[in-house]
C-alpha cells in the first residue's frame, strides 16, 4: 500500500487539499486494515528545495492525524513519480509486491504519475477513489480533478494490467 505525499504542507494552510481531514481518516482506516492483513504500508514524502517541502521542515512532515507506525516503510522522493530515482521498485520486489493500493496527494500530479508508472512496471493498481485529493485549479474544482483521474486512470488499458477504483470502505485486503 502506497500513501503518497500526505504531508503537513499539503493538508493545512494555503495548499491544503480538499477534504484533507476526511482523506486522512479514510487512509488511517485503510492502513489499519492493511497492517492487520500483513500488507506492507509505505509512506512516501515529497521533498524539494523550496521552503514548503524542504526535507525535515514542518511542511515536509507527515500530516497531523495521519497514523504511521515505526514498522511501516518510508521513502523520500523529489519527482511526481514515486519510482523515479528512488528504491521503490526494488523495495516492492523485496517485499514480494505484486499489486499496489494507491492513495494520497495530489490527484493530478503524484498520484497520477505514480499510478501510470506502476502500470508501466506491470503492477495492477487499486486506486482508492475517495482516498486521494488535490486543490482547485483555474479550470476545475478539486472534486472534479479527483473524479476525472478516477475515470481516466481506470480506463487505461495499454499496459495490460489495469487500475481498479474502489471506495475506501469497500476495499478488502489483500487487494
Amino acid at each position: 500500500m502506497l500513501v503518497i505525499d500526505v504531508q503537513q504542507a499539503l493538508c493545512s494552510g494555503a495548499y491544503a487539499a480538499f477534504d484533507a481531514a476526511g482523506v486522512i481518516d479514510r487512509i488511517n482506516g485503510l492502513t489499519d486494515r492493511a497492517r492487520a492483513a500483513e500488507v506492507p504500508v509505505i509512506f512516501i514524502q515529497h521533498e524539494s528545495t523550496s521552503e514548503l517541502l524542504a526535507h525535515g521542515s514542518l511542511g515536509w512532515q507527515l500530516a497531523d492525524g495521519l497514523l504511521a507506525l515505526p514498522t511501516d516503510r518510508y521513502l523520500r522522493k523529489t519527482a511526481t513519480d514515486s519510482f523515479h530515482h528512488t528504491p521503490l521498485h526494488d523495495m516492492l520486489i523485496a517485499l514480494g509486491g505484486k499489486h499496489l493500493v494507491i492513495c494520497g496527494l495530489q490527484s493530478e500530479f503524484c498520484v497520477d504519475t505514480t499510478t501510470r508508472r506502476a502500470l508501466a512496471l506491470g503492477y495492477p493498481v487499486t486506486l482508492v477513489s475517495d482516498g486521494h485529493s488535490t486543490i482547485d485549479n483555474a479550470v476545475l474544482s478539486a472534486t472534479q480533478i479527483t473524479q476525472h483521474h478516477n475515470l481516466t486512470l481506470a480506463n487505461i488499458g495499454s499496459f495490460g494490467v489495469r487500475v481498479t477504483t474502489v471506495l475506501a470502505a469497500d476495499l478488502r485486503f489483500p487487494a
